[in-house]
């Protein structure tokens, strides 16, 4: 079981004298209630829900981190569903809708308060089980952060992020990769001065939150893959190993109906929510499009009820995004790591972060933590049962 609070350390590895940190997520000693931590990095802030939409905070709850190569020390108890959001140059702002609910930083919504913010976030979850942390790219990229958690063992367990210069990077591979095939890829960058393409980057989003912004991004891109995927499997079995009790399934384009059917005796596990009263069971899955495939939650990929649905559900959108359908050897998830993106059209938003990251691990897609059994880690988290310390490096790892 691990120890009731947990230290963070935050350490100031950018160049900015004033950088904040916004701790949130849902206390599990309180029903689940919204909690942020206040300034001082000690005091939990429990908001109530205010009379009206829109209500600023009732306590301040942005930590400084000090000037640069400084570290301070806050403590927290469990909590789910948490984030850290880090921001630079100046606080973020967070309000309250009633319920309470907590309106967080948006970079899709240019009326917010906080979009033209310098800000990121790493995500946790640290529960009686155990602490889990990563960073995330699956919204957006901003400055570097890194990850250290020192278990009470003493083995360091390190998430490297970006290098220092990781933001302007992907950002010229962006630009050079529109080059290549007149895709809006150059679009996802977003730079400091609106009005000037040429100021600073700023933040680069993802495919799915670009298209959030422009409908008309990355229109068909997929489709024709799709269309090789689909003819592919209508003369070849697709094997999905879904890494539980169903074991490894099959499935091909049933033609007659052109969907993707797979089908499997197994019975469901214990654990999860089986409507069915028998030991067989299939599903079918129809052609997904672009955008199903960037947002990995609607069209064939949105889950429900089945359990046998949704264990192939983030196997097959993984296996889209990096495009190995065609080259895994009609099983997924692919065990070679050297074939994902390596198709002229992939997902080059999540090729460029795992090149670029210092040691190629970080979500870039919701499915990104999909691996092959006994494949190591590309998602970039850390975790352990008996956590004594997580350390958290803004501006990147030295």
């Amino acid at each position: 079981m691990t120890p009731e609070t947990l230290t963070i350390e935050l350490t100031n590895h950018t160049s900015s004298p004033t950088v904040y940190a916004t701790i949130t997520g849902l206390a599990l000693a309180k029903n689940n209630s919204w909690f942020l931590l206040q300034s001082d990095g000690k005091t939990p802030y429990y908001p109530i829900s205010p009379p009206k939409i829109l209500q600023p905070l009732s306590e301040n709850c942005s930590i400084p981190l000090g000037p640069p190569g400084s570290s301070i020390t806050v403590t927290i108890p469990r909590i789910a569903g948490g984030r850290i959001y880090i921001s630079i140059d100046k606080p973020l702002v967070f309000l309250l809708n009633p319920g309470p609910a907590l309106v967080e930083p948006s970079v899709t919504n240019p009326t917010d308060k906080n979009y033209d913010t310098n800000w990121g976030f790493m995500e946790f979850t640290f529960n009686s089980d155990q602490l889990y942390a990563n960073i995330s790219y699956v919204d957006f990229i901003a400055f570097p952060i890194a990850l250290t958690l020192i278990p009470e063992s003493g083995e360091q367990k390190k998430v490297l992020g970006l290098p220092k210069n990781g933001l302007e990077v992907i950002a010229q591979g962006l630009r050079e990769q529109s080059q290549r095939d007149g895709q809006g890829w150059k679009d996802l960058i977003v730079t400091a001065d609106k009005n000037n393409v040429n100021s600073g980057v700023l933040r680069i989003l993802s495919p799915n939150q670009g298209i959030v912004m422009n409908r008309d991004l990355f229109k068909g891109y997929f489709e024709p893959y799709i269309d090789e995927v689909w003819n592919h499997y209508c003369s070849n079995e697709l094997k999905v190993d879904t890494q539980c009790a169903f074991g490894t399934v099959s499935g091909n384009i049933n033609p007659s109906s052109q969907t993707l059917t797979f089908t499997t005796t197994a019975a469901a596990p214990n654990n999860c929510n089986n409507n069915n009263n028998n030991n067989s069971n299939s599903e079918e899955f129809t052609k997904p499009t672009t955008s199903d495939i960037f947002n990995a939650s609607s069209g064939p990929f949105q889950t429900g009820p089945s359990p046998l649905r949704n264990a192939i559900i983030p196997r097959l959108n993984a296996a889209f995004n990096r495009t190995v359908l065609l080259a895994c050897d009609c099983e997924i998830p692919a065990r070679d790591r050297g074939r994902y993106y390596e198709r002229e059209v992939t997902n080059h938003y999540a090729r460029l972060v795992h090149e670029v990251n210092v040691d190629g691990r970080g979500y870039a897609h919701p499915y990104d933590d999909v691996a092959a059994s006994g494949g190591g880690d590309h998602s970039g988290f850390v975790n352990d049962g008996r956590p004594e310390k997580l350390v958290v490096i803004v501006g990147g790892a030295e």
